[in-house]
């Protein structure tokens, strides 16, 4: 049990870091769980992870005292083509028993360069370095997906200007814009952001997901969105379909 009384009903997050890097927030010392919950969410979409370095926050089990099974961990996340690199926000115990299994401590957050002063001509020049995110291009796909193809946006937005037909699937780590008929799978936020969103001009998907939130046809949609404009999002952990009126 944890210091932290909090029922979680979930044994792990994906979240985005300041390092270039995913992080996988744990919130269960059991690999087993850990194992079954990555096969449930990420076991349908194997191209979620492409050997990608991994961070693995220990923050919310810092207050466990029973060792953790750092070989089991890194396995399961091997398993889906996580790579682990760095551990961090584990107690002291923990931080020395990861180490000891080949796992680094992530270096503390570097503080933001500071203004450095210059004089040119008399004249003081304040230069603030300023670090400029590259922009990620938007992928864009004209031609239909056929079964067993893939489209991925790592990084960015992807906009499907044709149908998606049964079999393909395609993915983004931001939103999905599909301008014909999504009946494949439709992945969004795939390293974690729950903030993308979905968007097709004819829902009939065989799975649609969003930071790992998944839905199949095992579930029916609701008759506002099945066959129409739709989009799909995350509210509280739940995906919600509603449609799009032009």
């Amino acid at each position: 049990m944890t210091a932290d009384s909090t029922v979680i009903p979930f044994a792990f997050e994906l979240k985005d870091t300041s390092l270039p890097l995913v992080t996988v927030l744990l919130h269960q010392a059991d690999a087993a769980v850990l194992a079954d919950e990555l096969q449930q969410r990420l076991g349908e979409t194997p191209n979620f992870f492409d050997d990608d370095p991994v961070l693995i926050d220990l923050a919310p089990l810092a207050g466990i005292e029973e060792p953790l099974a750092f070989a089991d961990i890194v396995a399961a996340l091997r398993r889906h083509r996580m790579r682990p690199a760095l551990v961090g926000g584990g107690n002291a115990q923990q931080m020395a028993d990861a180490l000891a299994a080949g796992l680094p401590a992530a270096p503390a957050a570097v503080p933001s360069p500071k203004p450095r002063t210059v004089e040119v001509e008399r004249e003081v020049i304040r230069e603030v370095v300023r670090e400029v995110a590259t922009p990620v291009p938007t992928l864009i796909v004209d031609k239909p997906l056929r079964s067993g193809q893939q489209a991925y946006a790592r990084g960015g937005d992807l906009i499907v200007q044709a149908a998606v037909n049964a079999g393909a699937e395609v993915l983004a780590d931001g939103h999905i814009h599909v301008y014909g008929p999504l009946r494949g799978k439709a992945i969004a936020g795939s390293r974690g952001n729950t903030e993308a969103r979905i968007f097709t001009t004819c829902l009939e998907p065989e799975l649609v997901a969003i930071a790992g939130v998944y839905r199949t046809t095992e579930t029916p949609l609701p008759k506002d969105v099945a066959g129409k404009p739709a989009m799909v999002r995350l509210v509280d952990g739940v995906l919600v379909m509603t449609p799009i009126k032009f």
